[in-house]
């Protein structure tokens, strides 16, 4: 089955109400369950939560060199908070999980279909 990257985007300085406890506390058992609901179907495969851009590394070869560089690779307001890899059948399939992500956590998702290197 098709593979697809649904990437969690934020934006720095983006003016966001600080949410009270109750509310964190929703929130997590929204993403739980909707996680449960991934992997009940059969379609979630991994997902994780990553700290912020200023934290990345960039690694590059550089006249023969390897350099190591403060991140992230792209000078951009925006950037990858956190992703998950699913399994769907096809693309309609992923943007319909995406649109589930994408209103439990408020953030905009991008959806990337994987390559399949395997051939069939």
């Amino acid at each position: 089955m098709p593979r697809y990257l649904l990437s969690v985007h934020t934006v720095d300085g983006e003016a966001r109400e600080p949410m009270t406890d109750e509310q964190m506390q929703r929130s997590w058992r929204e993403i739980q369950a909707l996680e449960a609901e991934m992997k009940s179907s059969g379609a979630w495969v991994f997902s994780a939560r990553l700290h912020d851009a200023d934290t990345a590394t960039v690694v590059r070869v550089s006249n023969g060199e390897v350099v190591t560089t403060d991140g992230p690779f792209v000078e951009a307001k925006e950037h990858l908070g956190g992703f998950y890899i699913i399994e769907a059948a096809d693309l309609d399939a992923a943007l319909g999980w995406a649109s589930k992500v994408t209103r439990v956590i408020s953030a905009p998702i991008e959806v990337w279909p994987f390559v399949d290197t395997a051939g069939g």
